[in-house]
């Protein structure tokens, strides 16, 4: 199913899962057909589903590794830690990526060496109904940029040892979800490059309802909450700027909504005030043994 026989470079690829068998069926088709191809493809379960050891194992030079623990953080640095190559190409199980997507990820990494370098996530399906996109035609040096919210972990290539070091995603945020927003500034906080590639391509599919987008939504706005109260522990100030400014994305949204009847499955806004108080808390209770 994955031209066995096409010519490999030292890249791994992983793919965090959690036993939607159906998008990573067709996630791994695309990633198994680039070519050049990855010397590995490693998919880590958390689901330890019976039905994703077999789907993978239709995929010839596709690895399964166990995940024990819970939420993507964990995930990512799993495959992460069980990569045989120093550059690793990240993707999700409900994205697709394109025919030379492994090529251009080697012919980008000598030009920024150290970087990790993330790219255009293009919607399939309602655009409404995708979440995490980014459709940009420019390159860009987001090296000196102090927020989150510009790494695009659904595509990104990164260094695996830098990675480890800084300490990888942070699994403590468990089930919450901007870890990755939260790596991110960690990431540039500390001096780092990140670059914007628009060669780097991956689609992200359409396969939620509404009512699964408007709770995405809030726990996304939860997790921004999770990951300004690790930071204000730490004595790190710029987070009140952050909180201040989800707020007034979250009164723009409530406008909107009121003023164009705009539906809340279809503007991430609309989860915060709902999602942002509780992260906070949360996050100021978890991290409160924070050096």
């Amino acid at each position: 199913m994955n031209g066995e026989l096409a010519p490999r470079v030292a890249i791994s690829v992983v793919i965090p899962t959690i036993g939607r068998t159906g998008l990573l069926r067709h996630c791994l088709e695309t990633v198994t057909g680039c070519r050049p191809a990855a010397q590995e493809i490693l998919v880590v379960d958390q689901s330890h589903a019976p039905p994703v050891a077999e789907l993978i194992a239709k995929f010839a030079g596709v690895l399964l590794v166990p995940s024990n623990g819970l939420g993507v953080a964990r995930g990512r640095n799993d495959g992460l830690r069980a990569a045989a190559n120093e550059l690793v190409l990240v993707t999700d199980d409900d994205c697709t990526v394109t025919s030379d997507w492994i090529g251009t990820a080697w012919s980008l990494a000598p030009r920024y060496p150290g970087a990790i370098i993330t790219g255009q996530v293009l919607p399939v399906g309602d655009r409404r109904a995708v979440p995490s996109t980014k459709v940009d035609t420019l390159p860009r040096d987001l090296s000196r940029v102090r927020r989150g919210g510009v790494l695009f972990p659904n595509n990104m290539l990164v260094p695996r040892t830098a990675v480890l070091e800084l300490g990888g995603f942070d699994e403590r945020f468990g089930s919450e979800a901007a870890q990755d927003n939260e790596f991110c500034y960690r990431w540039l906080k500390a001096g780092n490059s990140l670059r914007f590639e628009p060669s780097l391509v991956v689609s992200h599919h359409d396969w939620r309802s509404p009512e699964e987008l408007e709770r995405l939504y809030v726990r996304y706005a939860r997790g921004e909450g999770f990951f300004y109260a690790k930071h204000l522990r730490q004595g790190d100030l710029r987070m009140l700027l952050f909180i201040v400014r989800d707020v007034y994305r979250a009164l723009r949204g409530l406008a909107s909504a009121l003023v164009k009847r705009r539906e809340a499955w279809t503007d991430p806004r609309r989860g915060i005030l709902r999602g942002l108080p509780g992260g906070l808390v949360a996050g100021w209770r978890t991290f409160r043994r924070e050096p």
